[in-house]
């Protein structure tokens, strides 16, 4: 299985648990500390899904805290990207954040592949045949 598509495995799966944290804080505190919790909890998680499973790299510190800022990178062109889809292109906003949540795969997985691959040794080459 290609990162690429590791990456995207990981993106639904992140998507369930943010929204799993989500609906059980909301049990017993109001929404908008409920997704913030719920979105920092969902960061983490990605962090680490995404060092092991994606990349297979070792979590260190430094990238943990590098980490939030492909995710700021995420938010920041999903948004842009979607008020110009609808004010300049005239999307339907129900399919604009849409659109732009798809475009954002790429852009996202290069940022995040530097972000936990940067720095790392490369594989020893393979053994002469």
């Amino acid at each position: 299985m290609s990162a690429l598509l590791r990456f995207v495995v990981v993106g639904v799966a992140n998507t369930a648990v943010y929204y799993l944290f989500y609906r059980l804080l909301l049990l017993g505190m109001p929404y908008v500390p409920a997704h913030l919790l719920a979105w920092s909890g969902a960061v983490v998680f990605s962090f680490f899904a995404n060092s092991l499973f994606t990349f297979g790299v070792r979590p260190t510190w430094r990238r943990f805290l590098a980490y939030p800022l492909t995710t700021l990178v995420n938010l920041t062109f999903t948004t842009i990207g979607s008020v110009l889809l609808v004010e300049w292109v005239g999307v339907d906003e129900r399919y604009a954040t849409l659109i732009m949540g798809i475009a954002a795969v790429p852009v996202t997985f290069l940022l995040t592949r530097y972000v936990l691959t940067a720095g790392r040794e490369p594989a020893p080459p393979p053994p002469p045949a």
